[in-house]
């Protein structure tokens, strides 16, 4: 293989990586930044899939609280939020897709569980927040295929973004720098 074609290929696929890291980021910035603005709200179909899932002896009143009143409602949107920050600025951007692996897969199934319930008591997702109030609810249907589009997003982040594992831009490496020159400077 030529050098001007491995080139290329390199060009590509750092091309891809980026704009697999830049999608993936700000839709988790959209999807935490709307919910952490919805102020607390959780999708009742959330908590009817952890009833489901979660053995009764498990599901006692505390841990009921802490899923529906803070983990769901509160600590989710915060961390979709700061991953899609740290996607977007491109701040380890394989850690942070591989940290969003298992917050991927957890929607995945539950909107595959929802939909195979074949319920319809909840007619979409909220995965948006107060966004869906301006641009339109997904249905769980849409919501799923969503889902597996940020697991292939994440995915081509792990495998095909260039660097390493913990691989920053090089501004992030050069803030250091500068402050360091102009204490030599002085």
């Amino acid at each position: 293989m030529s050098n001007a074609t491995e080139a290329r290929r390199q060009r590509v696929v750092s091309i891809v990586g980026l704009v697999a890291s830049i999608v993936l980021g700000a839709i988790f910035l959209l999807s935490g930044s709307g919910k952490i603005f919805a102020f607390g709200e959780m999708p009742g179909q959330t908590m009817k899939f952890i009833g489901a899932i979660i053995p009764d002896a498990w599901l006692t009143p505390g841990v009921a609280f802490f899923l529906g009143d803070i983990f769901f409602p509160f600590i989710i949107p915060w961390a979709e939020l700061c991953l899609g920050i740290f996607l977007l600025l491109r701040i380890w951007p394989r850690l942070f897709a591989t940290i969003s692996l298992p917050l991927i897969i957890a929607f995945i199934v539950n909107n595959a569980w929802y939909i195979s319930q074949g319920k319809m008591k909840f007619t979409s997702c909220e995965c948006f927040g107060i966004w869906e109030e301006m641009f339109g609810t997904m249905t769980h249907l849409q919501s799923l295929s969503l889902d597996v589009i940020l697991l292939a997003l994440a995915l081509t982040v792990i495998f095909v973004h260039p660097g390493g594992f913990l691989s920053s831009p090089p501004w992030l490496a050069n803030l250091g720098k500068g402050a360091k020159g102009k204490n030599k400077k002085e």
